[in-house]
């Protein structure tokens, strides 16, 4: 899941990266873009309705792992990925998470913990216990910038597979 709203997105170029190396794996992916599948903001009530909150409720149940990347905003994961889990809410129970931020500077590292505890806490999911935090230098363009940087992505996604396979079989 890419949580960036921004078309310019750092995170969005880790959500790709993932999604690609998934896909030399022969691993099925679901991609979900909060850019190019708008939610509406949680009201509390018709907002769960919306045709989009529940694609992405679908998307999530159905998932034996959920990969989000964001950016990191004031010390913290995005308003779009927290308003993402308060509209699916209970689709989220159980699930194994893995979490991807890129942010400007290396004094954020710990932005992804309000996240991960909600998750954790609210919904009992598995986080996958390794971050992947990139900042500017990580990126070049709209690609990775060094072999480190893909390293570390696919790090992330041989944890997340192996938790989910372990865990549904």
């Amino acid at each position: 899941m890419s949580a960036s709203l921004n078309p310019g997105s750092r995170s969005r170029i880790l959500a790709a990266a993932c999604r690609d190396y998934l896909i030399s794996l022969d691993r099925e992916v679901q991609w979900f873009d909060l850019a190019q599948t708008p939610l509406p903001f949680c009201d509390g009530a018709a907002a769960y309705a919306a045709d989009n909150v529940v694609q992405l409720g679908k998307l999530i149940e159905s998932a034996d792992a959920i990969l989000i990347a964001s950016p990191v905003y004031n010390f913290d994961v995005n308003a779009a990925i927290k308003n993402a889990v308060e509209l699916t809410g209970k689709k989220w129970t159980g699930k194994i998470v893995g979490l991807m931020l890129a942010a400007g500077g290396s004094g954020s590292y710990m932005s992804a913990m309000g996240l991960a505890n909600s998750l954790m806490l609210d919904f009992r999911c598995l986080i996958v216990p390794r971050f992947l935090y990139a900042t500017g230098e990580s990126f070049e363009g709209n690609q990775l910038a060094d072999e480190n940087i893909q390293s570390r992505v696919e790090l992330l996604v041989n944890e997340t597979l192996h938790l989910a396979d372990a865990l549904t079989r």
